[in-house]
């Protein structure tokens, strides 16, 4: 009787661990049942994890249209004066990729950066004569409401060795706004 009875136990917590094992995993597969992520995005627990370029709940948003358009830039560099001018920040080839126009007032070619989120990086490069390279974020302002002011940090070296720093190792960091 007693080997009866604990067959009969162990084959409820059996039949009972099975079930909750169902159970839980077709309540984390509902989680994701009804959810469509845009952009090669997957849903996992609930949640879109979007492919690179891309942000928002759904990943419905290209992460780099935050960034386009024409700024207003303020800096002062360690070597040169105070500037106040206007660039373009263009969509580049690939979805992470823009391009800037004007920078510092003075490059005829574009410059290249990626985004990735809130931040922005400018890869070291040569750039009419000059290597550059420099990082920054994207933020509020409450003047210029949402992603309204980007602030940039960056290095740039002319043909005759002088160094321009703005925020990398000394300097203000340049402002640009909407």
């Amino acid at each position: 009787m007693k080997a009866r009875f604990k067959i009969v136990i162990l084959s409820a917590l059996g039949a009972l661990t099975a079930f909750s094992a169902v159970t839980f995993s077709s309540c984390n597969e509902d989680k994701c049942k009804a959810i469509t992520c845009a952009y090669g995005g997957v849903c996992s627990d609930g949640q879109c994890l979007c492919a690179s370029g891309y942000e928002g709940v759904q990943c419905e948003t290209i992460t780099r249209q935050r960034y386009l358009g024409t700024w207003h830039v303020t800096e002062d560099g360690t070597f040169s004066n105070a500037a106040q001018y206007p660039i373009s920040v263009e969509a580049g080839p690939n979805i992470t990729e823009v391009r800037i126009k004007n920078f510092r007032n003075n490059l005829i070619n574009d410059v290249q950066a990626y985004v990735k989120g809130d931040t922005i990086n400018i890869p070291s490069q040569q750039v009419n004569g000059n290597s550059i390279y420099g990082f920054g974020y994207i933020v509020d302002d409450k003047y210029y409401g949402v992603n309204g002011k980007i602030i940039i940090r960056y290095r740039i070296k002319d043909s005759n060795g002088i160094v321009d720093d703005y925020g990398v190792d000394g300097g203000e960091p340049s402002l640009w706004n909407k």
